[in-house]
């Protein structure tokens, strides 16, 4: 594995859990640079950004799991399906209230956020130029990144 080329931004980095997203723009400008130049700090961002969305996705596919069992138990009325719809409905309490957690605690909505503004500029450069032109000029500006 690559070593860090400034071992002292990479604690400071690394302690931050590689985000800098919350740092004013002058105090940011040298970590991004230093994410630019080091392979190593960079390879971790990118692994923290993964853990952190997959968290995300995995909270989000359980408390709709819970939610679906609620709506099962509900639907057929089982013998004990009032205590079946509580442990149900805890366990999707408890999903939203890891998602939000996550969702706070790390840059994950973000992340995600950026890759659909990606997605979206992908689909927008390979839309024909008449359905572009009808496109409002606030969106088109945004598509740009200008």
């Amino acid at each position: 594995m690559s070593q860090c080329i400034d071992p002292l931004v990479g604690k400071i980095l690394a302690g931050w859990r590689y985000d800098i997203s919350g740092l004013a723009p002058e105090m940011s400008g040298d970590y991004e640079l230093h994410l630019v130049a080091c392979q190593h700090c960079r390879k971790r961002q990118k692994l923290h950004r993964i853990i952190d969305v997959s968290l995300i996705v995995l909270a989000s596919a359980s408390a709709a799991v819970f939610l679906l069992a609620f709506a099962v138990i509900h639907h057929l009325g089982p013998r004990h399906a009032f205590w079946l719809e509580i442990a149900a409905m805890a366990g999707f309490s408890l999903s939203a209230l890891i998602w939000l957690i996550v969702a706070v605690a790390t840059p994950a909505p973000m992340t995600i956020a950026d890759v659909a503004l990606l997605g979206a500029r992908t689909l927008h450069d390979r839309l024909p130029a008449e359905i572009r032109d009808r496109l409002p000029e606030e969106f088109r500006t945004r598509m740009s990144g200008s």
